[in-house]
């Protein structure tokens, strides 16, 4: 984008002749209507000088120097003209020095209106509080504009990317085009980004139209984030045609594809394109290496992996805070916790971030005594817990069954306001209904005013495990009538707590009844309905039901084999445990110390030990 153009505009007060301020200074008095030529010359110099001076203290990032300048100007009785404020307001702009800017914005007003409503200070400062993130105010200045202009609209535009205000970004586009402005290639990408996140693909579509109008197909970051959509709309072929068109890729577009690889689940893909970016001499970056982590870690590929480290320590990358997550993610992912635990010791710096992955990576391995330790550790460093520290820390409490720590971790959430985050709030429920207090989870559960999907699921999930299929059932309907229907897991959660109770034919019932309604059972499902029935002493329709499984092309593992196999023993004719045994050799499947007893059991049960 241009620099921002600043339109002369006659002022009465910017001449020094003009002026009738009464001087502060001894040493610079102010010049009278009847100063002489020389005198208005040594003005226009001294003006040069201040600007000059302010102007390069503003580009070297030293705003307070600058504004002491300012104030000097003003005490010496030097009138101060728009160009000095917008290089101030550009030098808060890059510092992202909002007090500063603010103190610059009170100078603007007390001068008057004529600088207050100057086109250009306007703009200036519209964008300053935009790059700020302060949308109150920049809102309240873009309605104020007297002259709308495409710096302004991309300011706008960009401040509501930012702050996940997708659809009010793309609006902002569209309305943009509507009064005759025509968004170049600064604003083009931040419209992509909001397709991309609201996965609106002919919009998408559409503004990829304006691109190759407008000539901006060659704009490398117009393209990358053209990639980056089709991504995350799930159209990869798009996205590689828009990558393959692109005549000189630079690292920026080689990330873009890889992430759009990763993102859809196809890591095999990323890896390649990311071994085929090495071929061509191009380095990677930081972001390059975390999404190549990303899908090694997805195809548990430690070599890979491995390989994506070294790269990383070839090229000179410090272990900051985006790659050392993305190793700690990558190494806890294939399970190598104490590699895990060197990265960690030996980032630069540890977020939050880096904390949650270490402690998420103790939890899901068992080590629950190391988790505690890292979230003390974690406090000591003066690091806050959010939520997912917090839910981190109730599902400790939820596997230990440690009532006191998950009520100090539900008071630690009430006093940070936490507890209306929905993962927070899920966590909680699941704590007390671990901890056998399902009348707590309850309660908890009746105080939060915005429930979702997930927060309706884990009270169902909660009674189910504990055989009140009764509330399920209750909770089941009541969710229904607040509008919010249910998803798989929802049913899921019925039938179990039926299969729990033993009432077999209401689990029979409600299991035809969600495939009637489109909701088709997934392995989960099937596996909960086979271990319920055989449970139950109904092995012969257990293995209906997993010929049903079959004709799905849901392969089974080996707990339901083992569920087959108990199932089987109860029925007196050997058709059925041979068959099972049958499809077990054919399959392939390990033959473990489980299996093989179970083999046995059926077969010496039926007296054939052949």
């Amino acid at each position: 984008m241009a620099s921002l153009p600043l339109t002369p505009t006659p002022n009465p007060h910017t001449s020094p002749i003009n002026s009738t301020k009464t001087s502060k200074s001894p040493k610079s008095a102010p010049i009278s209507p009847n100063g002489t030529h020389e005198e208005f010359k040594d003005h226009q110099l001294l003006y040069k000088a201040y600007y000059h001076d302010i102007s390069s203290l503003c580009k070297d990032g030293k705003i307070k120097e600058s504004v002491t300048l300012l104030a000097e100007m003003e005490y010496n009785n030097l009138q101060i003209g728009p160009e000095i404020y917008g290089e101030l307001l550009q030098a808060c702009v890059s510092e992202r020095a909002l007090i500063t800017g603010q103190q610059v914005h009170a100078r603007i007003l007390k001068n008057g209106d004529f600088f207050s409503r100057n086109v250009y200070i306007e703009t200036k400062l519209l964008i300053f509080y935009a790059k700020c993130d302060d949308s109150d105010v920049a809102n309240r200045l873009f309605r104020r504009l007297r002259k709308q202009n495409v710096f302004a609209w991309a300011a706008l535009i960009g401040l509501n990317c930012r702050l996940g205000f997708t659809e009010e970004a793309l609006s902002g586009y569209c309305k943009m085009l509507e009064n005759g402005y025509l968004p170049d290639n600064f604003v083009i990408p931040n419209a992509l980004k909001a397709c991309g996140a609201l996965q609106v693909i002919n919009y998408g579509k559409g503004i990829h139209g304006y691109v190759i109008k407008m000539g901006f197909e060659d704009c490398v970051f117009v393209s990358s984030s053209l990639i980056d959509m089709y991504g995350k709309c799930g159209v990869l072929e798009h996205s590689r045609k828009v990558f393959d068109y692109i005549p000189e890729r630079n690292v920026v577009t080689w990330n873009s594809i890889i992430a759009s690889y990763v993102q859809n689940g196809m890591n095999k893909e990323a890896i390649e394109v990311f071994y085929n970016m090495r071929t061509e001499g191009i380095e990677p970056t930081r972001v390059t290496i975390a999404s190549f982590l990303s899908a090694s870690a997805n195809l548990l590929a430690i070599s890979e992996g491995k390989q994506g480290q070294a790269i990383a320590v070839l090229i000179g990358l410090d272990l900051d805070n985006i790659l050392g997550s993305s190793l700690l993610n990558f190494y806890s992912k294939i399970g190598l916790i104490n590699e895990a635990d060197l990265v960690f010791s030996k980032m630069i710096e540890k977020d939050e971030v880096a904390w949650n992955l270490l402690i998420t990576s103790y939890i899901q391995h068992g080590q629950i005594e190391s988790a505690l330790k890292a979230c003390h550790l974690m406090s000591l460093a003066n690091l806050r817990f959010d939520s997912v520290t917090l839910s981190s820390i109730l599902s400790i409490s939820a596997i230990t069954s440690n009532m006191k720590l998950g009520k100090e971790g539900h008071c630690y959430c009430i006093r940070k306001n936490l507890e209306s985050d929905i993962a927070v709030t899920s966590s909680i429920i699941d704590m007390y209904a671990k901890c056998e207090r399902i009348d707590y989870a309850r309660r908890v559960f009746d105080f939060t005013t915005k429930r979702d999907l997930t927060i309706w699921n884990k009270l169902l999930a909660a009674y189910a495990e504990m055989g009140m299929s009764g509330e399920a059932l209750k909770l089941f309907y009541h969710m229904q009538l607040d509008s919010v229907p249910p998803n798989l897991i929802s049913w899921h959660s019925i039938i179990l707590g039926f299969l729990r109770n033993g009432q077999i034919n209401e689990a029979k019932d409600m299991f035809s009844q969600m495939k009637s309604l489109g909701f088709q059972p997934n392995f989960i499902t099937y596996t909960t309905m086979i271990s319920g029935l055989a449970e139950n002493g109904y092995g012969y329709e257990s293995i209906l039901l997993f010929k049903q499984m079959q004709e799905e092309n849901i392969q089974p593992n080996g707990e339901i084999i083992m569920v087959l196999l108990s199932a089987a023993r109860n029925i007196p004719s050997l058709k059925y445990e041979r068959a099972i045994h049958g499809y077990i050799t054919r399959h392939g499947f390990h033959m473990s110390d489980e299996i093989l007893k179970c083999l046995f059991d059926m077969y010496a049960r039926s007296g054939d030990i052949s």
